[in-house]
């Protein structure tokens, strides 16, 4: 069975909506541990529960960015993953732990990418007066939010929204197609070639 690695920093709802999806075998794959830079990560509980390793390492516990994702990549290593997925992990990754891991990283965003990438999307999106927002699913590679595009859904603003109702529309979504997406990659129907995403052969059109 095709083994998962989950990072994770704050809710870990995302996560949540993985391990179900593996349980239930929507995804023929096992979280086989989770990491998070955070201890009071909410979603270590999750992986608790569900009796996943859960791996805390403290990034000010190291002298840099470069030696602090050397040695995640080192942990992650130790269980040899068919897959990283990032679920509200926080930390820029180094071009040493992404290259460590190319083509087998993927990444959720709230936000239609490549517009507004970075923090605070929702804010930016109302603020701006967007008539629509949405997530972005994509491959993770050296430039912040800037993978190649998997698939992204998106949402239409109301002038009654605040942050708090986009985020829980764009998390309801977000529980939906993030494990639709890493199913594809599972099933070796996704993967990232010519800096591209590929879905069946065909090179998605995002």
């Amino acid at each position: 069975m095709k083994k998962i690695i989950v990072l994770i920093s704050g809710q870990g709802s995302n996560l949540q909506s993985i391990i179900n999806a593996c349980y239930h075998k929507q995804i023929n794959a096992k979280v086989v541990a989770v990491f998070s830079d955070r201890s009071s990560a909410y979603g270590l509980t999750y992986a608790r529960k569900a009796q996943i390793p859960a791996n805390i390492i403290i990034p000010n516990t190291f002298t840099d960015r470069q030696h602090f994702d050397f040695v995640l990549s080192q942990e992650i290593d130790r269980y040899k993953p068919d897959l990283i997925v990032l679920a509200g992990y926080m930390r820029i990754l180094s071009n040493f732990f992404v290259n460590h891991f190319k083509g087998m990283i993927i990444n959720i965003h709230p936000s239609l990418l490549p517009k507004y990438p970075g923090l605070n999307t929702h804010r930016k999106v109302l603020e701006n007066g967007d008539l629509e927002h949405g997530l972005s699913v994509h491959f993770v590679t050296n430039k912040l939010d800037s993978g190649p595009i998997i698939t992204q859904k998106k949402i239409a603003i109301v002038p009654t929204d605040n942050e708090m109702s986009i985020i829980k529309r764009i998390k309801h979504q977000e529980h939906i197609i993030y494990p639709i997406v890493i199913k594809w990659f599972i099933e070796g129907r996704l993967i990232m070639k010519e800096e591209q995403a590929w879905l069946d052969g065909k090179k998605i059109p995002i």
